[in-house]
């Protein structure tokens, strides 16, 4: 028998696991505060600590998505889906997809400031300044509604060099 110097073996290095965290949520006004304190809590257990640059951007892309499904993808008796994925490698994207089941109401592709006087309308401004890449598209179960995504790199700058001093 002979050997082929040329052929090595590698020892294979078992993969980094990657993070998931989903879940059903009602769409009201609790269900979002929930969605946003649970993720709050995975990511800080996956080695995203409370109080970081990362972890509140993250926090708070999970707050603006949820509260736009609940707001925006209500349908009666419906819930809204949140899924987090944290990759273990520290420079890929943490991703934050949320799903509704009201396919007709989507986002605005470039939101714009409300004026002065007006309250609301400013969530896709948020996702826009703080994620690295945001968009929507339909559900990829093929039921009715849409996912809003968001990837935020955690290499990405602070909010306060995004919004001026805060």
């Amino acid at each position: 028998m002979t050997s082929n110097p040329a052929i090595t073996s590698t020892p294979t290095q078992p993969a980094m696991p990657t993070h998931h965290f989903e879940m059903r949520f009602t769409s009201t006004p609790r269900g979002a505060r929930l969605a946003r304190r649970l993720c709050a809590e995975r990511l800080h257990a996956w080695g995203i600590p409370y109080s970081t640059e990362a972890h509140d951007a993250v926090v708070l892309l999970v707050a603006e998505l949820s509260a736009n499904a609940d707001q925006h993808g209500r349908v009666p008796g419906r819930d809204f889906h949140v899924r987090l994925t944290v990759p273990a490698q520290p420079i890929a994207p943490v991703r934050i997809e949320v799903t509704d089941t009201r396919g007709e109401r989507t986002p605005v592709p470039a939101p714009c400031l409300p004026g002065p006087d007006r309250t609301e309308g400013r969530g896709l401004l948020l996702v826009a300044a703080l994620a690295d890449r945001w968009g929507w598209g339909p559900r990829p179960d093929g039921a009715p509604g849409k996912i809003v995504w968001a990837e935020r790199d955690r290499r990405s700058q602070d909010a306060t060099a995004v919004f001026g001093h805060m």
